[in-house]
């Protein structure tokens, strides 16, 4: 994850996601290298437009969750969708209660 990290740093800098780069910035912040990380990692990023990958991987995350306010109005429906069922269980109930005086 870290790799990716890196990555995600230098190019928010504006520098070149290469390998020597990316090594740089895992070596300041003091992660041991794997060059083969390093480098299966510069090749996955070729020619990807890395800005559209981040809006595209965290537009269904703000489309998924639910805003308080909005979790707040889809409990309250339910809330009285119980309560009138439980009202109609109690009716029912005393209704049963006529037939054996």
């Amino acid at each position: 994850m870290e790799y990716v990290y890196a990555a995600m740093v230098l190019h928010s800098a504006g520098k070149e996601v290469n390998e020597k780069n990316l090594s740089k910035v895992l070596k300041a912040a003091g992660i041991e290298i794997d060059e083969a990380r390093v480098k299966s990692l510069t090749t996955a990023l070729e020619g990807v437009d890395i800005d559209e990958a981040i809006k595209t991987a965290s537009a269904p995350a703000t489309q998924v969750a639910p805003t308080p306010a909005e979790a707040e109005k889809e409990e309250k429906p339910k809330e009285k969708e119980e309560k009138a069922e439980e009202e109609e269980e109690a009716e029912e109930v005393a209704g049963l209660g006529e037939l054996f005086g």
